[in-house]
């Protein structure tokens, strides 16, 4: 991509109107300017009667999107205390919100990486495709982070515990373990996207899925529901991790050393957000939560360290602050939930 060339190609094609993220050297990471980019088209195309359908896409072959850009983010924080940053994520719930509620039907094709903010702008829409090569996934927790862009809405509808699991473990899964947990819809091998992308510039998407979607894979996590929803069904994580160690089988095991790799007090926010979101009748309501669980990770020092420690220095040994989750004490986690200084998102207000 030249430097000259948009971070989101807009066009039309037909009856669809085409979005592709276009930062395939960052994964497609989502900056404001991509964000203002997909809400003003999104904003115009709403009204356009020839715009009858919406396809996201990635740029490269690597996958839809990685995130959101947390280089950026970082050096926000350390340059100017966050706040374009909260700005930003303002802008980013609203977008998640609008995609949840648009009127036309919302393709997203969701091949390759779709982390974090790449969740969001895709798993919110009406019609959700993965391939065999999708990854998908909320990894917040690994950089002293909280689950956010309606992912706390998601992972807390998802069957049972599966939602907590990957929430505390920030683990990928694949195709068929997307389509068990909610996150997609259907399943196209990655051999036929191109067909079924391009089959919407003429057919209405029920059509085009009929034509190319297939059956996907068994669901991997679907063999280790019993364990998962036993383990996470503890009211703390310290109870989550005591029956993981205690179940002794292998995938529990490992589970438990994922979450023990992770920010403690992310570990404690993040489960006590997921256990308010499903208590929560919108997902307005859980953007609101998430705005101010976003906000309030500005000031954390884990945040700065999750991002340095993974994507800046690389050396993938962060030193956690609260380094345990017993320092981690009730006052810091409801920090959290506080309005922020700035004030609230107030989405559905």
């Amino acid at each position: 991509m030249s430097r000259t060339e948009p971070s989101v190609l807009v066009s039309t094609d037909g009856r669809a109107g085409r979005l592709v993220l276009n930062r395939p050297h960052a994964l497609n990471a989502l900056n404001r300017e991509m964000v203002d980019c997909l809400t003003e088209a999104l904003e115009a195309w709403e009204r356009d009667p020839a715009v009858e359908t919406v396809v996201l896409s990635g740029a490269g072959e690597r996958g839809l999107c990685a995130g959101g850009d947390i280089r950026g983010i970082h050096e926000d924080v350390r340059r100017g205390g966050g706040a374009e940053s909260a700005r930003f994520w303002a802008a980013e719930y609203r977008l998640n919100a609008r995609i949840a509620h648009y009127p036309k039907p919302y393709v997203a094709l969701m091949d390759g990486v779709v982390m974090g903010g790449g969740v969001g702008v895709s798993a919110h829409g009406d019609v959700r495709v993965v391939t065999e090569r999708a990854k998908v996934a909320m990894p917040e927790t690994g950089i002293g982070f909280v689950p956010d862009v309606g992912g706390t809405w998601l992972l807390s509808r998802a069957p049972g515990e599966l939602g907590t699991h990957l929430a505390l473990t920030a683990g990928a899964v694949g195709a068929s373990d997307a389509l068990l947990c909610g996150l997609a819809d259907h399943f196209v091998p990655a051999e036929r996207l191109a067909e079924f992308a391009a089959a919407l510039a003429h057919t209405p998407p029920a059509d085009a899925v009929a034509r190319y979607a297939a059956a996907a894979p068994a669901a991997e996590l679907a063999r280790h529901r019993e364990w998962i929803d036993a383990c996470y069904s503890a009211d703390s994580v310290t109870e989550i991790l005591r029956r993981l160690r205690d179940h002794g089988g292998t995938a529990a095991k490992e589970a438990a050393a994922a979450i023990e790799s992770k920010s403690p007090t992310s570990l404690k926010v993040t489960l006590a957000a997921l256990r308010r979101a499903r208590g929560l009748s919108s997902l307005e309501e859980a953007l609101n939560q998430e705005y101010r669980t976003s906000v309030a990770a500005l000031s954390s020092p884990d945040f700065a360290e999750g991002v340095r420690a993974q994507l800046i220095d690389k050396d993938r040994r962060p030193r956690w602050s609260p380094a345990t989750l017993d320092e981690v004490t009730e006052e810091q986690v409801a920090r959290h939930f506080a309005v922020p200084d700035g004030g609230d998102l107030g989405l559905g207000v």
